[in-house]
């Protein structure tokens, strides 16, 4: 008899709607017909935040009955639900506070680090976290109209999860939450540019970005990449492998070879730190898009509407210029340890130019969008840089902490094998 394969969908959310992508989810697995095997057991995980949209629990637990129907198992991760993962921790774990805190305290890190280790304790295979704001179509731009096509994310991640340790897909849509932005005597594309270096990583750098400005903000779907049906290994480039937080499955049939998600406090970047720690794993691209929403201006595409031209989105909106001045904090809140990680030979080199530039540009940016708190982001810089060493500590310590986890199950499973 076939090996039962248990899977876990994994949701780290604050959006109510997250109801809406994950029912589009189900009847995307329907169509692609994952749900009529008897071998494919679907766990699904929700670690849920309270504070983002005010939302009560109910709000997340709380699940239509059809959308549920091909579910095993279904298991909702709140704080009463965090504080007693804490506990165990200590008590069985033999953790002291603070590395528990560390893994599951506040911040994104911590909702994927406490799915993943629900998912572990359960027996979970495989596990794919996918995000409330991204939907299982690519968009491409072939002819004079947007072209949609579905995509079946999730069988794509288990053809190739096996031979991998992580498998990774694309994205298309409004990835990037730079705006299209009109130059002109206040703020020339060539300041522009030394801003976005500031910020910038291996992976987020100016040549893509000025590509996607031209799109109107739009990434579109490679063509060339819908019709493969192979996946490609993940390069490492300056000693980190460049992966996204969605549309990302764990291999977690060995725990040994899982890792945790860090961020620094208040910051992002999980997937990137966990891009640092990859060098000797086996990390995969599969050719599966999801077309990222980051304005919310599409939901209805989960009604089935299918836009024939995207919008541009410029930078005229407070909307939109909100969502770039966070997206600027939350990039230079991880950016100094992101360098110290991957090159501190120059660390304190780059640091001085990204001051620079950040003195240079951001008077300009202020005024080009009239919005003094643009300045807020050499104040965020200076406070990370600081804190770097106290970081990077945090970040070790994670690590040595879900050791501690992954020993443990690894030696439950072998008591039980052996009995």
């Amino acid at each position: 008899m076939a090996k039962e394969i248990n899977v876990g969908i994994g949701f780290a959310t604050g959006r109510k709607s997250f109801k809406n992508v994950l029912k589009t989810y189900m009847y995307n697995l329907k169509e692609s017909e994952l749900t009529e095997s008897d071998r494919i057991k679907l766990h699904l995980f929700v670690a849920y935040d309270l504070h983002y949209e005010n939302a009560e629990p109910e709000d997340f637990v709380h699940i239509e009955t059809e959308c549920m129907e091909d579910i095993d198992r279904a298991y909702f991760i709140g704080e009463k639900e965090t504080r007693k993962a804490t506990e165990e921790l200590v008590s069985q774990m033999g953790m002291s506070r603070k590395e528990a805190v560390l893994l599951f305290d506040e911040g994104y890190a911590s909702k994927r680090n406490i799915i993943v280790y629900e998912a572990l304790k359960r027996g979970i295979d495989y596990l794919i976290f996918l995000d409330d704001d991204e939907y299982p179509v690519a968009v491409t731009k072939s002819r004079q109209t947007a072209v949609w096509g579905g995509q079946q994310v999730l069988r794509k991640h288990l053809e190739h999860i096996r031979n991998a340790d992580i498998t990774n897909g694309y994205h298309c849509g409004y990835i990037s939450p730079i705006p299209f932005i009109s130059f002109n005597d206040v703020l020339q594309e060539k300041d522009f540019r030394t801003l976005i270096e500031a910020l910038s990583n291996d992976i987020v750098n100016w040549d893509t970005i000025k590509t996607v400005m031209k799109n109107g903000g739009v990434t579109y779907a490679d063509t060339g990449v819908l019709v493969k049906d192979e996946a490609e290994e993940v390069p490492e480039i300056n000693r980190a492998k460049f992966i996204s937080g969605s549309n990302l499955t764990l291999n977690l049939t060995d725990p040994d070879r899982v890792l945790p998600f860090y961020n620094p406090p208040n910051a992002r970047g999980e997937d990137t730190f966990l891009g640092t720690c990859l060098t000797d794993r086996t990390v995969l691209r599969v050719p599966a898009y999801t077309f990222h929403d980051g304005f919310g201006a599409y939901q209805h595409l989960l009604l089935g509407v299918l836009p024939t031209n995207l919008s541009y989105i410029k930078a005229d909106t407070k909307q939109v210029v909100e969502r770039f001045y966070k997206a600027c904090v939350g990039w230079i809140r991880y950016k100094p340890l992101y360098v110290y990680i991957t090159d501190r030979e120059n660390y304190d080199e780059k640091m001085a130019e990204v001051r620079a530039r950040l003195k240079e540009t951001l008077p300009k940016v202020c005024r080009y969008f009239g919005r003094d708190d643009f300045m807020n982001v050499l104040e965020e810089f200076e406070q990370y840089h600081r804190n770097v060493r106290q970081h990077y500590r945090d970040f070790q310590d994670t690590k040595a902490a879900w050791r501690k986890i992954t020993a443990q199950l690894v030696s439950r499973e072998k008591r039980k094998t052996a009995i």
